[in-house]
């Protein structure tokens, strides 16, 4: 497999999910599959699902050009495309008839093993300071319930138009690039598909959506990135194997970090969707839903540039001495990733709703003490729970 390979199945997935997304909308307007506004949701009008069909199909078609499943001993690609299917299959069986959490877990477990008994396993892990570690037996479960985190950890961002296509397409660019310098053509080139099978439905999916993906594309997504991240990158006996995958989903496993401590902390069941996921946050104190992605977009190309960096500037030699020019460099382009994501998470989050929160009360009570706004800007942050702001007026809305 080459780079060519890549480009090409990236273009053909890309213009395969162009061309069926519109179906798959009008197909889920006709089975019923129509998300409604809900509180929770930022969507403002009723928006079919079902549009993970077209992502599925999008990867099919350009599997079957490009990585010819059905040639050789190999079951590997032939286990994951096996895996989407279903995973896909359970995901729009929720968009239409909103399973119960319990089956949609066990719906997942069993796409997941598909994979994993194909040969998609970590077998082994290379862990710094401590060399390489077998997992043996344990391998095979916890390579299933990983691919399950990522799965979920995809669904729980796919709350506002695009951001999980976009997310999803700039991530599995970066694993083509790491799965290529790293001799997995085959797990580079379906990275590749993924990503434009994903860009591919952004076209439909960005602000103002036509076209939801549903928990049928969230849910497909997730486990064809698990999937890539394992074949790709985590089975190789690299030191940052697993390194890559998580900040190449850096953004994604924040967010769902923090809204799954958030539910813990005040009793709410993990799976019951709410408003603490860090585009909710952004759109109460007055980001609109582009500006929101946008952002989250660069949040996303800047972590996942690290991760590719990490893989091509030499700032250490096999033996694992540092070159001090270029180790610097890195530490400094460490620095960069860690001070834009301080100020994506907290500046845009916390310092500009402080001010906004303080011209709002002091216009209420012009007596308003600086101890008595922290208090107030505290416990609003701690229950997640703020009033919508206009950033130009500075009043609700």
């Amino acid at each position: 497999m080459t780079e060519r390979d890549a480009i090409l199945g990236f273009v053909v997935a890309f213009f395969v999910a162009v061309a069926l997304t519109p179906l798959t909308a009008r197909l889920g307007r006709r089975v019923g599959a129509v998300d409604q506004p809900r509180e929770r949701g930022l969507s403002e009008n009723p928006t079919p699902l079902l549009g993970g069909l077209a992502i599925l199909a999008a990867v099919l078609v350009a599997s079957l050009i490009f990585l010819d499943p059905w040639a050789g001993p190999d079951e590997k690609i032939r286990g994951i495309l096996a895996g989407a299917i279903v995973i896909t299959l359970v995901g729009a069986l929720d968009d239409r008839f909103d399973l119960p959490p319990v089956i949609k877990f066990i719906g997942q477990i069993i796409a997941a093993t598909i994979p994993v008994l194909a040969g998609i396993e970590v077998a082994n892990i290379t862990l710094p300071f401590v060399g390489a570690v077998d997992l043996g037996a344990a391998g095979a479960p916890l390579t299933v319930l990983g691919i399950v985190f990522v799965i979920n950890v995809v669904n729980f961002s796919d709350g506002v138009d695009g951001l999980a296509a976009g997310v999803c397409a700039i991530s599995a660019v970066a694993f083509s690039i790491i799965a290529f310098d790293l001799g997995r053509g085959s797990a580079a080139v379906l990275a590749a598909i993924v990503a434009g099978s994903a860009a591919g439905f952004l076209v439909f999916n960005f602000h103002p959506a036509k076209v939801f993906m549903g928990d049928a594309g969230s849910n497909l997504l997730g486990l064809l990135l698990g999937c890539v991240a394992v074949e790709g990158a985590v089975k190789t006996q690299v030191v940052l194997a697993l390194v890559f995958p998580l900040l190449v989903l850096a953004v994604p496993f924040l967010d769902t970090t923090f809204v799954v401590l958030k539910r813990l902390k005040y009793g709410r069941p993990v799976y019951v969707a709410d408003q603490s996921h860090f585009h909710h946050r952004m759109n109460r104190i007055g980001f609109s839903q582009r500006k929101t992605v946008l952002y989250l977009y660069a949040w996303t190309i800047l972590i996942a540039g690290f991760a590719v960096a990490l893989r091509f500037v030499p700032y250490s030699n096999h033996s694992g001495e540092l070159h001090i020019g270029w180790a610097l460099v890195m530490f400094a382009a460490g620095l960069v990733v860690l001070a834009a994501s301080v100020y994506l998470i907290y500046v845009l989050e916390i310092l500009k709703f402080r001010r906004l929160r303080e011209r709002r009360l002091r216009g209420v009570d012009p007596q308003l003490s600086e101890d008595e706004l922290a208090r107030d800007v505290v416990t609003k942050l701690e229950t997640g729970q703020f009033d919508v702001v206009d950033l130009d007026q500075g009043d609700s809305s």
